[in-house]
């Protein structure tokens, strides 16, 4: 092939995938302005009375209302113990199972498709419908709560493991393995050590993430900050509503404080 036919290969190649390209961006346009125009966003008709609606809403909310606020303490606890309990319960599910899904961690291959497909079914029901599902088997209260966090946790944060053990340095398992380690060996001293601060991250987030949703569970009966804040939009006392949101805002602040702190100490520590 002569230097000219090369070039003109390379730019019928170039020009192809430019193409496949462009095509991929303006499906993906298409399909992002279709949802909107499905939803009924495009309709910009039906924004003509949404401020002054909120406008209003924040008028009535001022300034919050804090006289009840010696009630809050218990669905407040309820929410924190939810939201951590559930979150541990999740991590301690999912540490196993991401060494069984990853596929550089020893365990054959069937076994990382299964459990890989697990883990996907595990998280593709929302943590709602889990807590739907539990309150039906336990009863009301903060356990179904933390089981349905639970489940769902372990879903997500045994994909987001198992995606950090997959991409830590393979120099180290191969030494081990070569010095006759165990696949329990290579895993505990060479994947976990390199991948600790990244699971961290994971960990400390889908706290943050579960002390929120741990709100919205108490709507479906799993108790929680949520309810109280549910219960006094139904009963339009927004000021009480606002003062129960801050205090809710006020809780997650913390977590992220107490995330950032714990991200360093491990950062430090690697």
């Amino acid at each position: 092939m002569t230097h000219s036919a090369a070039y003109d290969a390379l730019g019928a190649e170039w020009r192809r995938r430019r193409t496949r390209r462009l095509a991929t961006i303006a499906l993906a346009a298409a399909t992002v302005v279709a949802a909107f125009a499905y939803a009924d966003a495009l309709n910009f008709s039906r924004y003509a009375d949404a401020m002054p609606a909120i406008a209003q809403l924040t008028r009535d909310s001022l300034p919050p209302d804090f006289s009840r606020w010696r009630e809050w303490g218990r669905p407040l606890l309820e929410t924190l113990a939810t939201g951590v309990a559930g979150t541990a319960l999740g991590a301690a599910l999912a540490l196993p199972l991401s060494a069984l899904a990853a596929r550089n961690a020893g365990a054959p291959v069937w076994i990382n498709e299964i459990v890989r497909f697990g883990l996907g079914a595990v998280r593709s029901l929302p943590g709602l419908i889990w807590g739907v599902v539990f309150v039906a088997a336990v009863g009301f209260g903060p356990l179904p709560g933390v089981l349905a966090l639970g489940v769902h946790s372990t879903g997500m944060l045994g994909k987001l493991f198992f995606e950090a053990l997959e991409h830590v340095e393979p120099g180290p398992g191969a030494v081990l393995r070569a010095q006759g380690a165990s696949r329990l060996g290579v895993f505990r001293f060479a994947l976990l050590p390199q991948a600790l601060p990244r699971l961290t991250d994971a960990l400390i987030y889908r706290l943050e993430h579960n002390l929120r949703a741990a709100t919205t569970l108490g709507l479906v009966g799993a108790g929680g900050f949520g309810l109280e804040i549910v219960t006094a939009f139904h009963l339009f006392e927004y000021r009480e509503a606002a003062a129960l949101i801050l205090v809710l805002l006020g809780l997650i602040t913390t977590v992220n404080l107490f995330g950032s702190s714990l991200r360093r100490i491990m950062l430090r520590g690697h």
